[in-house]
Formats: C-alpha cells, sequence, structure tokens
C-alpha cells in the first residue's frame, strides 16, 4: 500500500470502507483459514487505551458453526425456550425518539419490501430474523466476547476493532454482517463454546463472499448528509 502513489492509496482505503455493507445472504464458498488469520492480525492495529486490547475472538466454522446454529435456533424456535433469553447489556435505547426510530422503521420495511414480507407476516419475520443465527450461511462466523471486568472505554475500543475487521475483509473481496442479534442467546453460546465466567459475549459477525443474486442483498441504506451531523468550529 505504501508503494502506491497517494490518490491510488486513498482510493483504495475510501472503496473498502464505502462498500461496506451487512450482507444476509452468503456463498457456500470456503474462506482460508489463513485468510481470516490475516484479517484479525490486521483489524488488532486498532487502537485501544493504554492497548490493553480488549477484544476475545471465537472463529466458527464446519461442523462447530452449525453445532452452534442448531443449537441457538432450537431456543429461538420454541416460544416458551425463547422467553427464558434475554441481552445482558442494552444496545438498543429502552426509548425511541426521532430521528433514530425513523432510520430504525426505515431499513426494516426496506428489507421487508424487497423479501415480500407484510407488517403482518409474523411467521415470515420470525424466519428471516431467524437467519441471524446460521451466520446467513456464510461458511465462517465470528462471536466477539470481552471481559466483565473492563468498563465502558474498551467497548468503544472493541467498536474500532470490529470496523477493523469488515474493512479488512473489504480489502480482500469478502463481505461481512455484525449481529447483535446473538447477544439474546448468550447462555447458549457460553455452554455451546465453553465460555468462562468472566467472558460476556459483545456480538457476532458472518464472514463470506456475498450471494450476488440474493434479493436481500439488494438492501441499500442512506446515510445522513454531513452537515445534518457535524459542525464546524473556526
Amino acid at each position: 500500500m505504501s508503494e502506491l502513489p497517494q490518490n491510488e492509496q486513498q482510493a483504495a482505503v475510501d472503496a473498502a470502507i464505502t462498500s461496506r455493507r451487512s450482507v444476509r445472504a452468503f456463498l457456500p464458498t470456503p474462506v482460508p483459514e489463513a485468510t481470516v488469520r490475516e484479517i484479525l492480525e490486521v483489524a488488532a492495529r486498532a487502537p485501544s487505551g493504554t492497548n490493553i486490547q480488549p477484544w476475545k475472538v471465537h472463529v466458527l466454522t464446519g461442523a462447530a458453526r452449525r453445532r452452534l446454529s442448531d443449537a441457538i435456533l432450537a431456543a429461538y424456535n420454541d416460544p416458551a425456550e425463547r422467553a427464558q433469553h434475554s441481552e445482558e447489556y442494552d444496545y438498543y435505547p429502552r426509548e425511541w425518539v426521532s430521528p433514530y426510530i425513523d432510520r430504525r422503521r426505515k431499513i426494516g420495511w426496506d428489507l421487508y419490501g424487497l423479501l415480500e414480507i407484510g407488517k403482518t407476516d409474523k411467521d415470515k419475520m420470525h424466519a428471516q430474523h431467524g437467519r441471524n443465527y446460521a451466520f446467513f450461511d456464510a461458511p465462517v462466523g465470528f462471536i466477539f466476547t470481552i471481559d466483565r471486568i473492563l468498563a465502558q472505554g474498551s467497548w468503544l475500543d472493541y467498536g474500532m476493532f470490529l470496523e477493523n475487521i469488515m474493512v479488512a475483509a473489504r480489502g480482500r473481496g469478502l463481505d461481512t454482517c455484525p449481529q447483535a442479534a446473538f447477544t439474546q442467546f448468550h447462555r447458549v453460546i457460553k455452554r455451546e463454546l465453553g465460555l468462562g465466567d468472566h467472558e460476556m459475549v459483545v456480538c457476532g459477525m458472518a464472514l463470506g463472499v456475498a450471494d450476488p443474486g440474493a434479493v436481500a442483498n439488494r438492501l441499500t441504506t442512506a446515510r445522513a448528509a454531513v452537515d445534518e451531523f457535524t459542525r464546524f468550529h473556526a
């Protein structure tokens, strides 16, 4: 990268960032372990307060990925069992206000519109949400955990690490989907992966080659203009 002209370096970095999207359907194309290791090694250059590097990663492929997916789906598809599972931390606000609720509703109905899922199609909504737990059929699934002793600053650092993974994946022609949905079933994940009591599930992530023919992957999300969220002080 450093040997490229400045404009080409900028274009390559910008392309990796701006082409990142949450992919919800993957091809079965394998991703070599060496490639996963490269992505994680690059991502680990993320900054963290006093370099404590708060991330811990569980990589799932093959039979291990299927076992975890099957265990979570068994709980998810049983209403009585699902009711016994809840998140350990609030990812979303407890009270929704504009503009956040408007953006949330838009992406939800844009996706369901593409998939021809109506507002009363509860079974179809349930099935679509359940695809999270199969990592949207990606060949590689990640479960990210953090030590419970760490504080809010480490969670901010963790976000930069996750973004690095997604951008590094794009640089290699791969796609991802970060998934907070896994946090509801942290007790199942703990059991299946043998997590220590000190490990708290942050989120999951799917990694692989996007299925170009999948309707769900036609979703394009909007971003607010810079002037909507920025004040320049001089």
